[in-house]
């Protein structure tokens, strides 16, 4: 059975809060550029993070013998200023660990329309 959910902490000022943490350390001239390196580094918990809806796709079945039992999560959310759908693979516990794929989309209709239609 598969759920649908609203995440409430989820927000649409990730990029935002980001970029407000970094000119207080490192000055605005830098911080921009410096959350873009961010973002790219951890882009799988930043789309996580940013997840507005979410719905469980199942297991997802690897070919490593880890213990580790892993699903497959489609979201939807907002990010640096553009919709997204994606795929993420989480643990048990909530944490992601990759992301099979990601599309960006500049309205939140068209976001909602694709997350729906990978239902």
């Amino acid at each position: 059975m598969a759920t649908i959910s609203s995440i409430s902490e989820a927000s649409d000022r990730v990029m935002a809060k980001l970029i407000s943490g970094l000119e207080i350390e490192f000055g605005s001239s830098a911080a921009e550029g410096l959350a873009r390196h961010f973002l790219d580094a951890e882009e799988v918990d930043f789309h996580w993070d940013a997840r507005q809806s979410e719905w469980w796709l199942g297991a997802y079945e690897t070919q490593d013998d880890d213990e580790i039992e892993l699903d497959r999560v489609l979201v939807s959310g907002f990010l640096d200023r553009r919709w997204f759908v994606a795929t993420i693979i989480i643990d048990g516990d909530g944490n992601p660990h990759g992301m099979l794929g990601c599309r960006d989309f500049e309205d939140e209709k068209s976001a909602i329309e694709a997350f729906d239609n990978a239902r």
